[in-house]
């Protein structure tokens, strides 16, 4: 690989650090911003479920960006293999945050009365994020 290539690739990875940043963090600013507008119409539980949402949808986030990067450590650290392994730990952390968050829904849901919908429509602030962040990538380019 040449220099300039390796230089390509290091900006890249910055400018990819950069919007998974403002993705995790306009996660919890949307969903902040839902709880907020959802408080002044005087329905807490509602409030509370959307920023719960939101909560786990960041924490998912951080766990999915974490778990990426370290498929992209071990597939890079083993390249010259002919038959690359992925620790099994790395397929149970993945498996265990689905389940992690679905069992804190339940619990919140069942033991607290927070509108399970409220807590779905929190969780996509993850996804209105994203779509925001790639807005913005667009419109302001890395040059």
């Amino acid at each position: 690989m040449s220099t300039s290539n390796a230089g390509e690739g290091q900006a890249g990875a910055e400018i990819g650090a950069r919007t998974e940043s403002r993705i995790a963090w306009l996660t919890l600013v949307i969903g902040a911003a839902a709880a907020f507008a959802s408080l002044a119409l005087q329905r807490w539980r509602w409030a509370a479920g959307l920023a719960i949402g939101a909560i786990l949808a960041w924490l998912n986030f951080c766990w999915l960006r974490r778990g990426l990067d370290a498929l992209v450590v071990a597939s890079t650290a083993q390249k010259d293999a002919e038959h690359p392994r992925v620790p099994i730990g790395t397929y149970f952390r993945a498996a265990f945050r689905y389940a992690l968050i679905a069992l804190i829904a339940y619990v919140i849901f069942k033991f607290l009365g927070i509108p399970l919908v409220s807590m779905v429509l929190g969780f996509c602030a993850l996804g209105v994020a994203t779509i925001a962040a790639s807005v913005y990538e667009v419109w302001h380019p890395a040059e």
